[in-house]
């Protein structure tokens, strides 16, 4: 059983905020998750909707946004996203210790404090960012305009611009192929990454529960792999298909060029990705469509070869 003080997590941290959906699909709502973390007259303390205090037994304990401070003991694993773990004197962790934007603090509980079995995952980045967004969720959605804020769209539109003309150098044919297949199929092409997105997702995770060790590790990081590298071909495709349709629309013919559709395209996408309330959906259409191009690639190409 796991406390929650459920406050999500920034779009931009790739990392905490997968750990953040997965551990959040386990949680109660806060009060319902103290109550049940009581044994034996074990007692979670609350500071502030930001600290955790452990007194007593508990199962397991999570916090967003705060600290996580051990004082009892804690059959299970605990957790702290945009914050530290710490252990007292005389305190007890059975489980995993795992934080995300802070640090482990053993003050005094020593080896005897941990289980043999227990393992400490600790990624020590973005705390305060972190911690910032926790206390203020709407800010995820609701991204404030900065001139940090309009640095990184602009570098978000030269990098998407670059790796738009690496790729579409290196691959002109494949590039190509999947925007025609993009603008002729869509449908198809968003159905079969709707399908794809819903087997590898769970898929991946599942592997990691149940399959050993060595064997759900490959599958994952095959998985991690197949959305990285199709996020990354579908995400040109769709730069150069919005390219040249704001060419059609903005320019006239005899300044059209490849060049200034990718240009085009990278910048529209940045400003889209920078909506309010907007953004996740884009994302989501993006990883949806590039998996839909990644998985129909050889069924096009054995369809032209028939033809």
């Amino acid at each position: 059983m796991f406390f929650r003080h459920l406050k999500p997590d920034p779009r931009h941290l790739l990392l905490p905020s997968a750990f953040c959906l997965l551990l959040s699909a386990f949680c109660l709502p806060p009060s319902a998750s103290a109550q049940g973390a009581h044994e034996g007259g074990g007692e979670v303390v609350v500071e502030g909707r930001r600290t955790v205090r452990v007194r007593g037994v508990v199962r397991g304990v999570i916090a967003f946004g705060g600290d996580v401070i051990v004082e009892g003991r804690v059959e299970g694993d605990a957790a702290a996203v945009g914050g530290s773990v710490v252990q007292r004197p005389g305190s007890y962790v059975g489980g995993d210790v795992m934080v995300f934007g802070g640090a482990y603090r053993d003050e005094g509980a020593g080896a005897a404090g941990r289980s043999e079995t227990g393992r400490t995952v600790m990624f020590a980045g973005y705390e305060e960012e972190l911690r910032e967004v926790a206390r203020n969720p709407a800010s995820v959605l609701t991204p404030q305009l900065s001139l940090t804020f309009v640095g990184w769209r602009v570098l978000a539109v030269l990098f998407w611009f670059i790796v738009s003309l690496a790729l579409t150098a290196a691959t002109p044919d494949a590039v190509s192929r999947a925007a025609a297949r993009l603008q002729m199929t869509s449908l198809r092409v968003a159905v079969i990454g709707v399908v794809g997105a819903l087997v590898v997702g769970p898929g991946a995770t599942a592997a990691l529960r149940f399959l050993p060790p060595m064997v759900g590790g490959l599958v994952f990081v095959t998985a991690m792999l197949l959305l990285v590298v199709s996020y990354l071909f579908g995400r040109v495709v769709v730069n150069a298909v919005t390219g040249r349709w704001l060419q059609r629309v903005l320019l006239p013919e005899g300044r059209r060029s490849e060049t200034t559709a990718l240009l085009l395209g990278a910048a529209f996408w940045a400003v889209a990705l920078a909506l309010p309330y907007v953004w996740p959906v884009c994302v989501l259409g993006l990883v949806v469509v590039s998996l839909g191009l990644a998985l129909t690639t050889r069924y096009r190409r054995k369809r032209s070869e028939k033809q």
